[in-house]
């Protein structure tokens, strides 16, 4: 019969005694359902992990003093495969692992996933989440009772590690403010995502310093929001503005990119028709045309503070800040 350690019983109201005959389970059962160890199923351990939380149980105490496997998620239109921002985080997620002798899995999930069944699967008893996650996933995440990062996201009681994305954002707004372009628009995707946010708190900061009007018009989002292709009617609009803007700041790359080919093709002169710069630094930023200006990203090191902070003592939380580079390129020099 599993038993757990006496301290760890010591330090809790409730025995696990107490759980297993209020729960209406064997005293094994509760402590595999405590230890998320495989052997129970989903709805019985869901069922315990409540029971544990009604009686006062510190479920904190049970997670493992070691970490052995770490799982990398993603939701599933975020693919690291096929997303030249996600693919280095990767990268430099399995060199921490590596050097910290974890093993690693991959999965991507939706909102019909559960995280306990995710965690039953990998065996996982740590979760490195890359990007955005809805409420619901996030709500998961902390029921599981692993430790979880969350790496170019944020959320309330959960630990992070972000890009400076106010600051690199503020940064390429100043640049284009200095050389006297007082019209600058901002192309946004989805603003529930906080990076996203982020970025367009940093240009709406420097326009304000500056002493700039700040005017709705020059504010749009991609349609739809998470497809490239919904650059295009976000530009049109933009274009289509009795006075349009002079510049665009676009919230990655690709979407400055998707801008540029279409600034083009409408016969406007990049930059000297209208300058453009992007954030992320994604490979083809530099050879681009014109090149794009952008803000460098470290990405890899993003990923291996994410399994640093993943390795920390149990119950610190952290938020930390990956520091971002402007990048001057020919997209967005006017003079």
């Amino acid at each position: 019969m599993s038993k757990l350690p006496p301290e760890a019983e010591a330090k809790n109201p409730s025995t696990v005694r107490d759980i297993a005959k209020r729960a209406g389970v064997s005293i094994g059962t509760v402590s595999r359902a405590l230890k998320n160890q495989p052997g129970v199923g989903e709805a019985t351990r869901a069922h315990i992990l409540r029971v544990a939380r009604e009686m006062g149980y510190d479920l904190g105490s049970l997670r493992p003093a070691k970490l052995r496997r770490v799982s990398f998620l993603h939701r599933q239109h975020y693919s690291p495969a096929s997303n030249s921002f996600y693919a280095p985080v990767l990268h430099g997620v399995e060199e921490a692992c590596r050097r910290a002798g974890l093993v690693l899995s991959l999965s991507a999930v939706s909102l019909e996933d559960s995280v306990f069944g995710l965690l039953q699967r990998h065996g996982a008893d740590g979760l490195i989440c890359v990007g955005y996650f809805e409420p619901e996933l996030l709500e998961g995440m902390r029921q599981s009772e692993v430790p979880v990062v969350l790496v170019d996201h944020w959320a309330a009681g959960l630990p992070s590690v972000n890009s400076n994305n106010l600051g690199g954002s503020h940064a390429a707004t100043a640049h284009l403010i200095a050389q006297g372009l007082r019209r600058i628009a901002f192309i946004a995707g989805e603003l529930q995502h906080y990076s996203i946010g982020e970025r367009l708190r940093g240009y709406r900061q420097a326009l304000w310093e500056a002493h700039l009007p700040a005017d709705p018009t020059l504010e749009v989002t991609r349609d739809p929001p998470d497809r490239e292709q919904g650059t295009v009617p976000a530009v049109q609009r933009l274009l289509a503005l009795p006075k349009p803007p002079e510049a665009i700041v676009a919230y990655n790359d690709a979407t400055a990119l998707q801008a540029i080919r279409v600034c083009q093709g409408a016969g406007l002169r990049v930059p000297g028709d209208i300058a453009i710069v992007g954030f992320d630094d994604l490979p083809a930023a530099e050879h681009s045309h014109p090149p794009l200006t952008t803000v460098r990203v470290d990405k890899e090191l993003l990923g291996r503070t994410g399994v640093e902070l993943l390795l920390r003592p149990k119950g610190e939380i952290a938020h930390l800040t990956v520091p971002a580079e402007l990048i001057v390129r020919q997209s967005s020099v006017v003079r």
